[in-house]
């Protein structure tokens, strides 16, 4: 989640700066009927809980279970055995801890671009900048950046339209040096009773 280029097969619509500016300014009116969309649906996701799969920058495939708490802007990605890495996301920081290498690396969540998804209101407009929106069939891809640090890194969500509906199938991360992750998500349900403080606490250490 905190790096890795695309692998596998999957594709990046990174696209030059001026080529972004470009896309932005001349989307059409359906393109900002469908970010609007995109938005609304986004906002009535508060609390999130299902199952992940996730390919990393080396093609490294792991699974595990991934709970996001937007209304309190916090998340936890639990990784099945024998995987050593947990990742959570608390107090304005993002704490990623690999048990193996006795490494526990801590960042601001504002400098990260899956902190755009764990604001409980996400404006597509503003200080987040949609730099690229692909619509082909029932598949819906939007590339995110923060206005004023697009360097941060970008942040990819992948949807599936069914029935007029929208369905957040998961999202690619890009971090600062250009590096990505993608993780789908699996059995994803909304809602319900909100878990325990103790699921996310940062304080990880070792475990």
């Amino acid at each position: 989640m905190l790096a890795m280029p695309l692998v596998l097969g999957l594709v990046t619509y990174a696209l030059p700066a001026g080529a972004q500016a470009q896309m932005v300014v001349g989307a059409s009116d359906q393109d900002h009927a469908l970010i609007t969309r995109i938005e609304e649906h986004l906002n009535t996701i508060t609390l999130l809980t299902a199952k992940f799969h996730q390919v990393a920058s080396d093609g490294k495939q792991s699974t595990g279970t991934a709970w996001l708490d937007r209304r309190n802007r916090r998340m936890r990605f639990q990784y099945d055995p024998p995987s050593p890495l947990l990742l959570v996301a608390n107090h304005d920081q993002v704490v990623f801890n690999d048990s193996e290498l006795g490494q526990t690396t801590t960042m601001p969540m504002d400098k990260t671009p899956i902190g755009l998804l764990l604001r409980p209101h996400l404006a597509l407009s503003g200080d987040v900048q949609v730099t690229a929106l692909v619509h082909e069939g029932p598949q819906i891809e939007i590339t995110l950046v923060r206005t004023d640090s697009p360097g941060d890194g970008s942040l990819t969500l992948l949807f599936h339209e069914e029935k007029g509906q929208l369905l957040l199938r998961g999202w690619i991360v890009q971090d600062a040096q250009g590096e990505s992750t993608r993780v789908d998500l699996l059995h994803a349900s909304v809602g319900g009773a909100e878990p325990p403080d103790s699921l996310f606490n940062t304080d990880i250490g070792d475990k």
